[in-house]
C-alpha cells in the first residue's frame, strides 16, 4: 500500500522554483531516506505533506486518497526542522502539553514513551539543559504520542555524535521492524542513513535525481582501479584503444577510476607503461556510498563554479577576456 504519493509537484516561493516536478511514493512499512544537500527541497516536501505549505501545482495522496488528505494527516506525525519543545519545561510537562494538543486520553503513554526513548530518569530537569541527542529523543517521543502510522522526521540525527546517531538509529529501526511504522527521514548525509533505510530518494535543486532501494544502492558501491600517471589524458586514450575500456570515470582531473578489468590488473598496468606513461598510483579500491551520492548531486558543480566566477567578476568591476 502506498501511504504517500506525490505526482509532478511544483512549488514556488515568489519567483523561486524550489520544487520542480517532484514525483515519488512511499510504501507501508518502509523507511525512506530523503537525501540531499541543504536547500535541496527536503523540508519543503515535508511541509507540503504536513500542511504547513501548499503545492503550487501537481497532486499528492495519503493512504491512496487525494480527497481525504486533511483527515488522513491525523495518521501521521511530523518533526520538521526541530522538535517543538518548550525549553523552560521538563520532559514530562512537554509530553503532557503535546498529549492534550493531540487529544490523547491515555496519560500512561507519557511515562511509557519516555522510558522507550531512554528519558525516564531525567526528572524535573528543564529541557534547556538537555543535550541535542536528548532533545531529539524527546521530539520522537512526542511524535509517538498519538500512535501514528507514519513518522516524518527532518534531520533527526543532525549534529549528533556517533553514539547519539546509533541510539536514534536503533529507535527508528525498531519502530519500523517491531511496531510496523512507516518512516520518512531527511538528511544531507547518505552515510548517516545507509544502515537504516530500505529506500532512498536523492533530491538536488528541487528535483528528484534518483529513487532506489537499498539493494540497488549497494550495487553502486563498486570496486575500481585507481590510476594516476604523469599524463592521465594519454593514459585514458591508451586504455580505451588497447583494452577497449569504456567503464571509467575521471575524478578531480587527475585520477582515473576504472570499473572493469578488475581481474586483469597486470594487463592494465602493462598497457599504461607500454605507452611510456609513468605510473604514480595504481591500486584497487572501493567507491563509497558517500562518493556515489556526491557524484549525483555535484553533476552541475562546473556550472555553479562558473556562476560564482561571474558574480565575483561583476563585483570586482572586471570582465573576462
Amino acid at each position: 500500500m502506498k501511504v504517500i504519493e506525490m505526482k509532478n509537484v511544483h512549488k514556488y516561493y515568489g519567483k523561486s522554483h524550489v520544487l520542480d516536478d517532484v514525483s515519488f511514493s512511499v510504501e507501508k512499512g518502509h523507511i525512506v531516506g530523503l537525501i540531499g544537500p541543504n536547500g535541496a527541497g527536503k523540508t519543503t516536501i515535508m511541509k507540503i505533506l504536513s500542511g504547513l505549505a501548499h503545492r503550487s501545482s501537481g497532486s499528492f495522496s495519503l493512504f491512496e486518497s487525494e480527497t481525504g488528505i486533511h483527515k488522513n494527516r491525523n495518521r501521521l506525525s511530523f518533526m520538521i526542522e526541530s522538535p517543538i519543545i518548550d525549553l523552560s519545561l521538563n520532559a514530562r510537562n512537554n509530553m503532557e502539553y503535546m498529549r492534550i494538543l493531540r487529544g490523547v486520553a491515555d496519560e500512561k503513554k507519557i511515562d511509557e514513551l519516555l522510558k522507550y526513548v531512554g528519558l525516564e530518569d531525567v526528572g524535573k530537569k528543564p529541557v534547556k539543559n538537555f543535550s541535542l541527542g536528548m532533545k531529539q529523543r524527546l521530539g520522537i517521543a512526542m511524535s509517538l504520542l498519538a500512535d501514528p502510522e507514519v513518522l516524518v522526521l527532518d534531520e533527526p540525527v543532525n549534529g549528533l555524535d556517533p553514539e547519539g546517531i546509533v541510539e536514534i538509529r536503533h529507535i527508528l529501526k525498531e519502530l519500523c521492524e517491531v511496531y510496523g511504522k512507516t518512516l520518512i527521514i531527511s538528511s544531507h548525509l547518505l552515510s548517516e542513513l545507509s544502515e537504516l533505510c530500505t529506500d532512498y530518494i536523492i533530491i538536488n535543486h528541487g528535483r528528484i535525481v534518483e529513487s532506489l532501494s537499498t539493494e540497488e544502492l549497494m550495487l553502486h558501491s563498486r570496486s575500481y582501479i585507481s590510476v594516476k600517471t604523469d599524463n592521465i589524458s594519454r593514459t585514458t586514450a591508451t586504455l580505451e584503444e588497447k583494452l577497449g575500456i569504456r567503464d571509467f570515470k575521471m575524478f578531480e582531473g587527475s585520477e582515473l577510476r576504472i570499473y572493469e578489468k578488475l581481474d586483469k590488473l597486470a594487463d592494465v598496468s602493462n598497457a599504461v607503461t607500454s605507452s611510456g606513461d609513468t605510473i604514480l598510483q595504481f591500486v584497487l579500491k572501493n567507491e563509497s556510498l558517500e562518493e556515489y551520492y556526491l557524484d549525483k548531486v555535484d553533476h552541475n558543480k562546473g556550472e555553479v563554479d562558473k556562476s560564482r566566477k561571474n558574480v565575483l567578476t561583476r563585483l570586482s568591476g572586471r570582465s573576462d577576456t
